[in-house]
């Protein structure tokens, strides 16, 4: 069984700071990518950005220059850094990993943590 669990939401106000981080543990053979996802009231989940193995990134626009995704691959962790929050940044934001364990390759995801941006 894999399981993904995240950590580092909170409240924050605009123009300040916020790092995440996702662990990936179980019977993990491989991971290909991990990325962050974001649910804002109302909205639909979105991508925030993504990772790959060999280290490429993709970040939706609305992020560009303000956070950035990294990856420890000898743990199993992602992190997304971010920085200059906006209010429009609130959602609770979701860890994914696609990853080969001993049934096959799936899709993960964690529980969810929230982010608050607001005075």
């Amino acid at each position: 069984q894999v399981q993904l669990v995240e950590a580092g939401g909170g409240l924050v106000q605009p123009g300040g700071s916020l790092r995440l981080s996702c662990a990936a543990s179980g019977s993990i053979v491989s991971i290909y990518a991990m990325g962050w996802y974001r649910q804002a009231p109302g909205k639909q989940r979105e991508l925030v950005a993504v990772i790959t193995s060999g280290g490429s990134t993709n970040y939706v626009d609305s992020v560009k220059g303000r956070f950035t995704i990294s990856r420890d691959n000898a743990n199993n962790t992602v992190y997304l850094q971010m920085n200059s929050l906006k209010p429009e940044d609130t959602a609770v934001y979701y860890c994914n990993a696609y990853i080969r364990s001993r049934v096959g390759w799936n899709d993960y995801w964690g529980q969810g943590t929230q982010v608050t941006v607001s005075s």
